[in-house]
């Protein structure tokens, strides 16, 4: 017997237990293949002789037809779910387990950096932003102030962000102050709006901490994490079964292999929608995948706009055109930037009147730039509108609203802030953590159902075997050409994906021609002692 040969028959094995399950129509259809393989062996026998001598070639069965649809499908769903899952899983399980921890961190940053992030005791009036800004720069005198978020709400501190020597990139040092008494909290360095126990954990859950080179194990992970769950849904929904019930709820009275493959299927069809949109999101910044997703994204005309704040004359000032004009060589110079500051008080109010007013970020003017002072309450309902303000005079430059945003990159970013737990607050955080458990029961109820289907219990170190190959030379032309056009595509769309399914593939092919030889090897030993 071929390898393949022997893979078939455990496949049909651990197939024939789970026909308690199925309908009688399953079993009917197993029935029936074993009567046609009976049949076909018992022409076999006769074959040699004189009636079957006679028979003429028109008589003769011909070969047996390719099945459509989902029967031929199925096989080869089975074995890319097998493989992706048992290669890819240990990817999936750090990146559930990371996600997990850094889902919980919103709150734990709470609680860890409460004496910075909240005041002592709710004033009546808070103190000038300016007086604020001051006594940051005095605590922290060799820092540069790049940007100020004035307190979002009564109990909260304002953060004085600035950029200091020492520090890596994408760090900034971060300065509490009380905005009642301008006492200065504490200073933290941190990253973007990220403390430093989530700034860890989330590099932790996108690179391991191992730098560019680990950002390609998350981005691997997401890569194959949409077909994992979409292959795993398709499968567990076109199993026939007694009960529909079955579909969405585990069977309980189940055992065994059973058991786990009803918890397996159930839990993964509930999680199914959640992990794709975790996998599409998570790829939108990734490296490879997300730059061809961006490239896309802004051929389609769905890039991120972005306010006009500079003050070069003839640069675009209106609320709906966000790009300068481009100088050409018979204009005048601009003349030199002005130096006046109206100062941040009064930048912060002119963006108020223009209707920025929730949770803001206020970047203090660079050179040949304004101010901008932008929403960042990311929280449904969103405030993310944009105003520049000129620092000469406090006329408002520009206002770009969200409502001006693309579809496109307002869907993106809804999807970026809805994987950071962001959107909902401690509710999206709580469906995080739960879609970060279920990719790790997941995968442990799929390792169990592996272990489960070794064909022999007293072979500890057998494992179960995959769905026998060959399964796509089953497939008709129709779906077999559509299915390797949509597959070259979207490997070359995703390349880590591309890539590793070129190797599962080569190597694939590699044990199937070693495992050819090892049987034609013992064929011929066995001829030989036979002779």
């Amino acid at each position: 017997m071929s390898l393949d040969e022997a893979q078939g028959a455990a496949a049909r094995t651990a197939d024939a237990a789970d026909a308690q399950t199925e309908t009688p129509n399953d079993t009917q259809t197993g029935a029936g293949a074993g009567a046609g393989a009976g049949a076909a062996a018992g022409a076999g026998a006769g074959a040699g002789t004189p009636a079957a001598a006679d028979r003429s070639a028109a008589d003769r069965p011909g070969p047996e037809p390719k099945p459509g649809g989902w029967a031929a499908l199925r096989p080869l769903l089975l074995r890319m779910h097998f493989y992706a899952g048992l290669l890819i899983a240990p990817l999936l399980f750090l990146a559930a387990a990371t996600g997990l921890l850094y889902a919980g961190s919103w709150q734990a940053e709470k609680i860890i950096y409460a004496d910075e992030l909240t005041v002592d005791r709710v004033g009546e009036a808070a103190v000038p932003l300016s007086t604020q800004v001051a006594a940051a720069r005095h605590a922290e005198p060799e820092g540069k102030v790049v940007a100020v978020w004035p307190a979002p709400d009564a109990e909260a501190t304002t953060r004085v962000i600035m950029e200091a020597p020492g520090l890596a990139e994408g760090e900034t040092r971060t300065v509490f102050v009380d905005p009642y008494t301008a006492q200065v909290d504490g200073a933290l360095t941190t990253k973007g709006d990220a403390l430093p126990l989530r700034a860890w954990l989330s590099e932790f859950h996108a690179s391991l901490q191992l730098g560019e080179f680990g950002r390609n194990y998350s981005e691997l992970a997401a890569s194959w994490l949409w077909v994992v769950a979409l292959g795993g849904a398709a499968l567990w929904i076109g199993r026939r079964r007694t009960r529909k019930t079955r579909l969405v709820l585990p069977d309980r009275k189940a055992t065994g292999r059973r058991k786990t493959l009803s918890w397996h299927g159930t839990v993964g069809l509930w999680a199914a929608l959640g992990l794709v949109a975790l996998s599409a999101t998570g790829l939108t910044w990734s490296k490879y995948a997300g730059e061809n997703i961006g490239q896309l994204q802004d051929r389609l005309g769905g890039a991120t706009p972005s306010v006009a704040a500079s003050l070069t004359p003839g640069q675009a000032a209106d609320g709906d055109e966000h790009a300068g004009h481009v100088m050409t060589e018979d204009m005048e110079m601009p003349p030199a930037p002005q130096t006046a500051d109206i100062g941040i008080d009064r930048a912060v109010a002119a963006a108020r009147e223009a209707g920025a007013t929730e949770w803001l970020q206020v970047t203090l003017p660079a050179k040949g730039q304004g101010y901008v002072v932008k929403e960042k309450d990311r929280e449904f309902p969103v405030h993310l509108d944009t105003v520049a303000i000129d620092p000469a005079d406090g006329r408002v430059m520009d206002v770009l609203s969200f409502s001006e945003y693309p579809l496109l990159a307002k869907l993106t970013r809804f999807g970026i802030d809805l994987h950071m737990g962001q959107t909902f607050g401690l509710a999206n955080q709580i469906a995080l953590a739960a879609l970060a458990l279920a990719v790790m029961l997941l995968i442990f109820w799929g390792y169990r159902m592996w272990w489960l289907r070794r064909p022999t219990k007293d072979r500890a170190l057998a494992a179960g075997r995959a769905q026998p190959r060959g399964a796509w030379r089953k497939l008709p032309v129709t779906l077999l050409l559509p299915l390797a056009a949509a597959t070259a595509a979207v490997g070359w769309f995703v390349p880590l994906l591309g890539l590793s399914l070129v190797a599962f593939l080569a190597v694939d092919m590699l044990l199937g021609a070693l495992a050819g030889r090892r049987a034609k090897a013992e064929a011929g030993a066995e001829a030989g002692a036979a002779g």
